[in-house]
């Protein structure tokens, strides 16, 4: 292969939106497999895991100021710090206080509870997953009333302490005041005019004095404030929300995201497999142009496989007509390739041309040829044909049969049923096969009492004495099969090859013949189809072209 192939070989497909849906489709296996992952994962999860009972509590957090109908100048939603009341909420406090009550350990009481601060707000949002909906309720409501009783707690410790601090410092300024009083004189008349050091000692006595008033109020405000840290507005009650309440949501979300998996999967798998995906691609790799493209035959596509066929053969045609002593042999690197099914109606077509073919092939693949043939001859009945014996010529044959009639008897001819004539000077055996046994057959088998009178082989073929022969007439040909290698020298002759990779007897034949190579759309790796086309290259086969099968025709 030239520089100019290997371009074009590695040259990628654009990938359309026909191919995101194409390719999917035909790695259905691949989306079916990751679907049906995903679906049971989902359904084991849905069985096997208990379902999680989610309960919440709502709890409304205030400041603790004197005046319960006033806020602070900062505005409700800065009186608190809900950073440090979160906390709070689940510091060691609360969760060995819960673990207590609800008679387990802490770290699962730990796991377990969760909280919430909304933005904006003294809302704290108490959640307690539990394997049962009544532990889950009261795991909530008793996380947090175990909060707000930890937290009247704190605020009473810091009252205290608070009230401590007044208590200590009114007494200091009353053992002032009690000490400055003691430097008074002892006055006996109000009449009597102080003296200036008397007067600075009174000053100073009201001093403390107004000291202690002010300290015994703010102790006052203190001692009276609520330490009440908020309330339940919310208590988790019945029913409430657990993990398997969205159970078909769940198996819904499981199938759409296995087929987007698999979708995924399937295309990347798609772009790790070179494989030939059109004809434009495929006739990039072969360097030769494309003959036709045969649909997939199958049950209900052997018609259109047909068809397709015949178009192919008006290409064939051309080189036989110019080369009719050369045989024309279908390859193709592997054996799942339809190469089989294109070869039987590759020579259907040719016979319904009106051509003798001889069909050879490998005994493997004779059973798929004689379905093909038995098939065309439904399609195509054959009109009617006599093969003269030696010494009668064809016109008196055809004379004496149409004197004879239906009924007649005419020695030395045997009437096959059907529109095929034999005529023989000895005994021939007529058989029907297990695959059609409406088919029109003539088998020509030695006989050991009288010899059957059968046409001259080419020359340089040799006839076994064992050796069965059939014939299969359609339309104004007949198509004859033989073993590979027991084909003539002369006369239109089509070879089913054996696949490339693993027979060399293909690319043997194609050296004093022409190949078409057989080239599966989806199927054939660009690998092996440019190494069968270097085998044939390297042999000095010529190639007339390819056939794309498996592809829509036009």
């Amino acid at each position: 292969m030239d520089v100019t192939d290997s371009v074009a070989a590695s040259r990628q497909r654009v990938v359309g939106f026909a191919d995101v849906v194409r390719i999917p489709l035909r790695r259905w296996r691949i989306v079916l497999t990751a679907t049906a992952a995903v679906t049971l994962a989902v359904l084991a999860y849905l069985f096997f895991f208990p379902a999680t009972y989610r309960a919440t509590t709502v709890v409304v957090l205030r400041p603790v100021v004197t005046d319960p109908f006033t806020l602070p100048s900062s505005g409700a939603d800065r009186a608190i710090n809900m950073t440090a009341e979160n906390g709070i909420a689940l510091g060691n406090d609360v969760i060995d206080s819960t673990a207590r009550i609800l008679d387990r350990d802490p770290e699962a009481v730990r796991e377990s509870l969760t909280t919430e601060v909304p933005t904006g707000g003294q809302v704290l949002r108490f959640q307690y997953a539990g394997d049962s909906e009544r532990s889950a309720i009261t795991g909530a409501n008793t996380a947090a009333e175990t909060y707000l009783r930890v937290r009247e707690d704190i605020y009473k410790q810091q009252r205290a302490a608070l009230i401590l601090s007044y208590d200590n410092t009114i007494k200091q300024v009353t053992n002032q005041r009690i000490a400055v009083q003691k430097d008074l004189p002892n006055q006996k008349s109000s009449s009597d005019t102080a003296s200036p050091r008397t007067q600075a000692t009174l000053d100073q006595v009201s001093a403390l004095n107004d000291q202690i008033a002010q300290l015994a109020n703010a102790r006052a405000k203190v001692a009276s404030a609520d330490l009440s840290p908020g309330s339940v507005t919310a208590a988790a009650r019945a029913p409430i929300p657990s993990s398997h309440d969205a159970g078909p949501l769940y198996l819904l979300g499981a199938v759409l995201g296995g087929l987007l998996l698999g979708m995924v999967t399937a295309h990347a798998r798609e772009a790790l497999d070179r494989r030939v995906r059109s004809i434009e691609q495929a006739a990039d790799l072969v360097g030769m142009p494309a003959l036709g493209v045969v649909r997939a035959a199958g049950r209900h596509h052997d018609e259109a496989a047909a068809a397709d066929a015949r178009y192919v053969s008006l290409a064939v045609l051309k080189w036989i007509d110019r080369h009719p002593d050369r045989a024309l042999v279908v390859l193709s690197g592997r054996d799942d390739e339809g190469r089989t099914t294109v070869t039987g109606n590759l020579a259907v077509a040719l016979a319904e041309a009106g051509h003798d073919v001889t069909l050879a092939g490998p005994a493997e693949s004779h059973e798929e040829l004689k379905r093909v043939l038995f098939a065309a001859q439904k399609r195509t009945p054959p009109r009617p044909r006599t093969l003269p014996s030696p010494g009668l010529n064809g016109a008196a044959s055809a004379e004496r049969l149409g004197r004879g009639g239906a009924g007649s008897s005419v020695p030395g001819v045997t009437r096959v049923a059907g529109p095929t004539v034999r005529v023989a000077d000895a005994p021939t055996q007529v058989v029907t096969t297990a695959a059609d046994p409406e088919a029109t057959v003539i088998m020509e088998t030695p006989v050991r009492q009288a010899p059957v009178i059968t046409p001259a082989p080419a020359a340089g073929h040799p006839a076994e004495a064992d050796s069965r022969l059939l014939n299969v007439l359609v339309g104004g040909g007949v198509v004859r099969l033989c073993a590979l290698g027991e084909e003539p020298d002369t006369g239109v002759v089509v070879v089913d090859a054996p696949p490339s990779d693993t027979d060399e007897r293909g690319v043997r034949a194609a050296q004093s013949g022409v190949a078409v190579l057989v080239v599966a759309r989806d199927r054939t790796r660009n690998a092996e189809l440019s190494r069968l086309v270097d085998r044939l290259r390297s042999a000095g086969a010529q190639t007339v072209g390819f056939v794309l099968t498996g592809g829509r025709s036009a």
